[in-house]
């Protein structure tokens, strides 16, 4: 089914953030979906994907991150970007487009945000969805490591060079990077047109991903570091669901520790995917996302 797509952007910060509505409302009974996407600094083309769920009777509003995508790109502004700007992003969004009572999702680093979304106490989520995210980074460093161990030695001496020698813009290292994300990331070949338009804006815009994360999934070297929230899980009060790939980088024991973390959550494990289950086993995903959701619609 066509969907119609509204799009628009709303002042935040100065500058403007920029959205993106599938579906033109609600059935009675239903709720609208919001996506957040990733990065932290990537753009919300991936997840389209989720534009599925518009045929559920609801509407999924997207919207690019401040720094990232269609949304105001500030000139080297690397001290704007912190998880207390996103958090606020999130509720200026909500106000804007009238989202009092909606289902969230999150995917990767947009599942963090999630997280740190729900530590505030929100109004009006009636249920939150967190896709391949840790609670925190120090465990995401050491599982990605693990994961990175698995990798050809000639790939990992690569990895090691270019990260010694600060050299990691090199197309040596990115060569060496796309080994571990297509085994981790994403392993549809070829990528679809949605997600390589995330890709490349990545490729071209990397402030925010670098000043938070880092060269890679792996060499962790930003603000977000120390992020861990472990301790915090207990705080998030909304029913929640947990997804992730058998081969994710937010590995198992990922997923497990938020799981275990956020009380009666519920996990469902893809067998057939990597950090990418909404795109690599997609019929499946938004079928269970749609029964998942459609539980806690008013």
């Amino acid at each position: 089914m066509t969907q119609p797509i509204t799009t628009g952007t709303i002042p935040f910060k100065g500058y403007q953030t920029w959205y993106r509505i599938v579906g033109a409302g609600e059935e009675p009974g239903k709720l609208p979906l919001l996506v957040l996407h990733g990065g932290p600094g990537a753009t919300h083309d991936y997840l389209e994907a989720f534009d599925a769920m518009a045929d559920t009777g609801r509407r999924v509003i997207y919207y690019d991150q401040l720094g990232c995508g269609m949304s105001g790109i500030p000139d080297s502004r690397p001290d704007l970007w912190t998880v207390d700007l996103y958090v606020e992003e999130i509720d200026v969004v909500r106000r804007a487009l009238g989202l009092e009572h909606i289902h969230l999702l999150g995917q990767s680093w947009g599942g963090m945000l999630a997280m740190e979304y729900m530590f505030t106490q929100p109004k009006g989520i009636a249920s939150l969805t967190i896709a391949s995210s840790p609670a925190s980074m120090i465990q995401w460093v050491a599982e990605a490591n693990r994961l990175r161990d698995e990798l050809p030695s000639d790939v990992q001496a690569t990895l090691l060079a270019h990260e010694a020698a600060g050299t990691t813009t090199s197309p040596e290292y990115k060569a060496a990077v796309e080994v571990f994300n297509q085994r981790h990331v994403n392993r549809l070949n070829p990528l679809p047109e949605y997600v390589m338009r995330s890709h490349d804006f990545l490729e071209k815009n990397g402030e925010v991903y670098n000043t938070m994360n880092g060269p890679s999934e792996f060499h962790v070297i930003g603000t977000l570091k120390t992020w861990d929230v472990r301790h915090r899980l207990s705080e998030i009060n909304a029913p929640t669901l947990i997804t992730s790939g058998r081969y994710d980088e937010a590995t198992p024991l990922i997923a497990e520790t938020v799981h275990k973390g956020i009380r009666g959550s519920q996990w469902v494990l893809f067998e057939n995917s990597s950090h990418s289950s909404h795109a690599e086993e997609l019929t499946r995903y938004m079928q269970i996302l749609g029964e998942f959701i459609a539980q806690y619609d008013t």
